[in-house]
């Protein structure tokens, strides 16, 4: 794991700059032209018409550039209305847009921008906007581009191994921005930082080696900006002993600042994993973007699960303190700048049902017993969601969107959870319950409408049959995968995988719920303007009212977008964008066959009131 400031082969120009002519010259010198075989004559030379056209056009790229302020703490806490400047728009990680143009008067005359392919990728891409330029990163390939038309502005392209296909099948949820540089993960597990108004690299940071790579550990969610720390997790670790951590660069140079484990390192008697040692601890995942409260100087970050759930509930020579399996399931909060463990709370003791309470830590501000509370709310994979009191972990409340089966109760106090005995794991006895543990939620985030404090949220209906499966102490040790998942349908949803749902984050209750055919695919994404946008596995891409859950406006897309929409201002107007291509297992094929989802042709699409001049010559 190396810092390395040197292009590696890396190519980023701005388009309209420099403009390479290929020119072919098969003559050999004079004197060896003898003795030599005749050599065929040089090819056409294919100069680069910089006409005066090509001049202006250039010019007025440079400028949107050159307009570019930079990104402070500041911006990134209170961004203009128009930007959308990290994974969620803000550090809060609400996926809630001020914007009011587009509104539920008028989303139904939404009509297509403009659309761009990409380099294709596994999708999951979130693009970032900041004064009208607009950067997208799949496959190896980033790309700068006018908000307002989809004109190229600048091109970075990483050469990668050839087993990596070109990121062909890679994952990056998003980037970051700040100061004057954009940072973003690669397929081939270094994080780049990127002048953002030329592509030239500034800084090329090696995260994961050889060692990680070759377990297929990799950086697939995306890095938040904070103190001045390029910070992110690291993900698939359920065969790299000790578990993943998350770390912080230095957003200047690049070097590693600090390091967090997100399994428990404490020695056997003091563990939390049941006396396994630690190069006997798997999983810990972070395959999303932190949260940052800078009032409060923490980041806030989700942990996934471990994958061989024996090393919690067999017994070991010598007893931990306890088998809770630490840091899984839980919600962490760090200082930015050192790294340390300010608190956590976890979620659910012990993950050993694969729930993954590794998504968004959404941050906001509501009454809990008649005083205002600064929260961070997340829900794992069971679709429950608690929130807790953002500067101590303290627990507030619970939200259950009413799709799970296996909590029975949750503590008020504490918000402990109490597992319903049925399914309570035995070695070799098949137990039941609802969802699979592929998700009724996943990655796919969640918004809050943060005026009326409503939570939207899509989900997959679905169950599962699960069995803990007895394997050898050896097999434990290197990690294993214990438990078999069959997934079923939930015989209550009538059919109907899809639902998207809004709920009352003051009382808990379901203000609206549709359920459909195909499962939904993408984030949600809330608007000042009365909207909520999402999108579903058969390529529709919705506006709901966000009030009545009314549909106002559909399109259908080229393929599934797999994505998290984002909405942003360019050119004086309002624009809805999100990338359509591939689509992860979240959705589960299996369970809907006959929807034919599209592989590769990643695409970004952009949508926007339609113009009620002239059309325009050129």
């Amino acid at each position: 794991m190396g810092h390395r400031e040197t292009r590696r082969g890396h190519v980023a120009w701005l388009l309209g700059g420099v403009v390479a002519a290929a020119l072919y010259a098969g003559a050999a010198s004079s004197a060896a032209a003898a003795d030599a075989p005749r050599q065929a004559e040089p090819s056409n030379v294919l100069a680069t018409n910089q006409d005066t056209a090509f001049q202006a056009v250039t010019a007025e790229r440079q400028a949107l550039l050159d307009r570019m302020t930079p990104v402070t703490e500041a911006t990134l806490a209170k961004p203009a209305d128009g930007d959308w400047l990290t994974w969620r728009r803000t550090p809060a990680a609400t996926g809630y847009s001020p914007l009011t143009e587009i509104n539920r008067s008028n989303v139904s005359r939404l009509g297509s921008a403009w659309a761009l392919t990409l380099a294709p990728s596994g999708n999951e891409i979130t693009p970032l906007v900041h004064d009208g330029v607009l950067f997208v990163a799949s496959g190896n390939t980033i790309l700068a581009v006018d908000g307002a038309t989809g004109d190229e502005l600048w091109r970075y392209v990483r050469l990668l191994p050839a087993a990596l296909n070109n990121g062909a099948r890679s994952i990056v949820k998003n980037m970051a921005i700040y100061g004057d540089r954009l940072y973003a993960p690669t397929p081939d597990g270094h994080i780049v930082a990127l002048d953002a108004k030329t592509g030239k690299v500034a800084w090329d940071h090696e995260v994961l080696g050889e060692k990680e790579r070759g377990v297929r550990m990799t950086l697939n969610g995306g890095p938040i900006v904070a103190k001045g720390k390029v910070i992110m997790g690291t993900t698939g670790c359920s065969s790299y002993r000790g578990g993943c951590f998350i770390f912080g660069l230095d957003a200047d140079t690049g070097a590693e600042s600090w390091r967090f484990q997100t399994l428990d390192q404490s020695p056997v008697g003091a563990d939390s994993w049941n006396g396994a040692p630690v190069d006997e601890r798997y999983g810990g995942s972070v395959w999303t973007s932190g949260s940052y409260d800078p009032e409060l100087g923490l980041v806030y970050f989700g942990v996934g699960n471990t994958y061989t759930v024996s090393t919690l509930l067999k017994p070991h020579p010598q007893k931990g303190k306890s088998n809770d399996g630490l840091y899984t399931a839980s919600t962490l909060a760090l200082d930015p700048a050192t790294g340390k463990l300010a608190w956590y709370f976890q979620h659910v003791s012990p993950d050993v049902y694969d729930l993954d309470w590794v998504y968004e830590q959404s941050l906001f501000t509501m009454p809990v017993n008649g005083k205002p509370e600064k929260l961070v709310m997340t829900g794992g994979k069971i679709a429950l969601f608690d929130a807790v009191n953002r500067a101590d972990g303290s627990f507030a409340f619970s939200r259950d969107a009413g799709i799970q089966t296996l909590i029975s109760k949750v503590d008020p106090k504490t918000g402990e959870k109490t597992i319903n005995p049925a399914a309570t794991p035995e070695l070799g006895v098949t137990k039941h319950f609802c969802p699979h543990s592929g998700g009724g939620r996943n990655w796919p985030a969640t918004s809050i409408d943060l005026e009326h404090k409503i939570l939207f949220v899509q989900m997959f209906e679905s169950c599962q049959d699960y069995t803990w499966r007895d394997k050898t102490p050896e097999e434990i040790a290197k990690g294993v995968n214990d438990m078999q998942w069959v997934l079923k349908p939930n015989p209550e949803a009538g059919g109907k995988f899809g639902r998207v749902q809004a709920i009352d984050l003051a009382t808990g209750k379901t203000l609206w719920m549709h359920r459909r055919r195909a499962a939904f695919a993408s984030s949600t994404m809330a608007t000042a303007g009365g909207l909520m946008f999402v999108g579903s596995r058969d390529r529709y891409f919705y506006a709901y009212d966000s009030q009545s859950g009314k549909p106002l406006w559909r399109t259908r897309l080229p393929a599934s977008p797999s994505a998290t929409p984002v909405t942003y201002t360019a050119g004086g107007h309002q624009y809805v964008a999100v990338v359509a291509g591939n689509g992860g297992p979240v959705a589960w094929p299996f369970l809907t066959p006959e929807v034919a989802n599209p592989t590769g042709g990643t695409t970004l699409m952009v949508f926007r009131l339609p113009d009620t001049g002239p059309v325009p010559v050129e």
